[in-house]
């Protein structure tokens, strides 16, 4: 517990950074709709589209993309519930949140732990969605940062955490 308030504080001057831009109509609005979308809408739609893009073969990427956001869901679930780590604007009024948190806890981001995860999956059978999947997967991680919804270490860690269970999953 005390590491985390350690990182908490050292992060806060970075949170306050990012969410400076949450300030201006267009960067929240811009941010808000691309969290929406990362709440999954965008990902469940594309995974009942590859197969009717791509073909009936492309239900193993949409399974397979299904199965690793599936292996994600109880370690996020898990890190949240053990870190028990306060969101950035429950620690500074000057952070401005304007859209709604999905939970209390803020470590790990769950959004970029399945953007990672998917876009990984995604990229690794069809290399051509990267032109999409992976400009997105970064403003999904830019946007839990400018709506002050996470540390830069709650994003890194989903980052990391996501990336870690699809590439292994690719592995086996």
């Amino acid at each position: 517990m005390r590491m985390m308030q350690r990182m908490t504080e050292a992060e806060l001057p970075l949170c306050l950074a990012f969410n400076r831009a949450n300030h201006q109509w267009l960067t929240h609005r811009t941010f808000a709709v691309v969290s929406r979308l990362g709440n999954g809408v965008f990902w469940y739609v594309l995974m009942l589209a590859l197969p009717v893009i791509h073909g009936l073969w492309a239900l193993q990427v949409s399974l397979h993309m299904a199965l690793v956001g599936l292996l994600c869901l109880p370690i996020y679930k898990l890190l949240k519930q053990t870190t028990v780590r306060d969101r950035p604007y429950t620690q500074n009024q000057d952070i401005l949140q304007n859209v709604p948190a999905l939970d209390r806890f803020s470590f790990p981001s769950g959004h970029t732990m399945h953007a990672v995860a998917f876009t990984i999956i995604l990229v690794a059978y069809l290399p051509t969605w990267a032109w999409l999947v992976v400009p997105f997967t970064v403003m999904i991680a830019l946007s839990r940062l400018v709506l002050g919804l996470h540390y830069p270490s709650d994003v890194l860690a989903g980052a990391g955490i996501g990336a870690l269970v699809a590439c292994v999953s690719l592995m086996l």
